[in-house]
């Protein structure tokens, strides 16, 4: 594989639909009442871009040191484990893109809250620790991935996290009602992991990593998948339900058949060849979703 071809597979830009998620539905959430920025939404999407890219970068070299993606692994080649890249290269790229996510993230919280230092200061803590979940889910000498907490991250900082706090920089003010399609993304992208997670089961047991699959087993984890995937759809019609404005609300059910798709597959499949395809669909779901979910708002205002 050449040089530059590493390098993009490293950055992994399928999983970009889903990082982008969530800041698109704050977005949504936003317009709908008025306080759409186009300044603020450049610099979240630039902002999520890096902060997705480092965590790639980060989790293709944690799982090849710590043995996650050795040889037997099943899914997709990782840059380090496949000597295309090498870990010290892929240590500097970290640093580039964790120095990126910095000066992004600072610049969106000056440009959202002109100098309200109090929150500035809370974001920027925010955006801190959104740095360093990234670079310790499997890289560091204790990450946190290998303990099965990968899900819970995910479900705040794809959901929570990423729709109450986009939402909050464009309007200086938190609506809780949108806990419930903030909790729809997080669960949706919790789902993704999930899926990874059952696909790399096997080599993530010899590495001692103790993924939900790997902690509960393939058939329970199966069932969570469901639970997942219906919640999140359940969220997000209890949400309708609750703020009803118009029929068009119920627009992103459209989603639904490709979500129950999804559910399915991870049921029928068992191979990570015949699993993989399915990380990309879910992802691009979600995102279907959510451009469902915040146009039929819209039009229902």
């Amino acid at each position: 594989m050449a040089a530059t071809g590493a390098w993009i597979e490293a950055t992994r830009p399928r999983t970009l639909p889903l990082a982008l998620a969530s800041i698109s539905m704050g977005a949504f959430l936003a317009a709908a009442v008025g306080a759409f920025r186009w300044e603020v939404c450049v610099l979240s999407i630039l902002t999520t871009i890096f902060l997705q890219v480092l965590s790639n970068l980060a989790n293709d070299y944690g799982d090849s040191i710590h043995g996650a993606d050795s040889l037997e692994r099943e899914g997709p080649a990782r840059a380090v484990q496949s000597g295309h890249i090498t870990p010290a290269a892929m240590k500097k790229a970290m640093l580039l893109f964790t120095v990126l996510s910095f000066i992004s993230g600072v610049a969106l919280i000056l440009t959202a809250l002109h100098f309200d230092m109090q929150t500035l200061l809370f974001f920027l803590g925010l955006g801190i620790i959104a740095i360093i979940a990234a670079i310790t889910y499997t890289s560091g000498s204790n990450p946190y991935g290998y303990a099965g907490l990968g899900d819970i991250s995910v479900l705040l900082f794809f959901g929570l996290v990423g729709v109450l706090g986009s939402f909050y920089l464009y309007t200086h003010y938190l609506q809780w009602m949108y806990v419930l399609p903030a909790l729809s993304c997080g669960l949706f992208a919790t789902g993704v992991l999930n899926l990874n997670n059952i696909r790399d089961i096997n080599t993530d047991k010899l590495a001692g990593k103790k993924s939900v699959p790997v902690r509960i087993g393939r058939r329970r984890a199966v069932a969570y998948h469901w639970i997942l995937l219906l919640g999140g759809m359940a969220a997000s019609v209890l949400f309708v339900w609750i703020n009803f404005h118009g029929y068009f609300q119920w627009l992103f059910l459209i989603s639904l058949p490709l979500f129950v798709k999804n559910g399915q597959a991870v049921q029928s499949k068992s191979t990570a060849a015949e699993l993989d395809p399915y990380l990309k669909q879910l992802a691009l779901t979600t995102l279907l979703y959510v451009c469902t979910f915040g146009i039929g708002n819209l039009l229902a205002h």
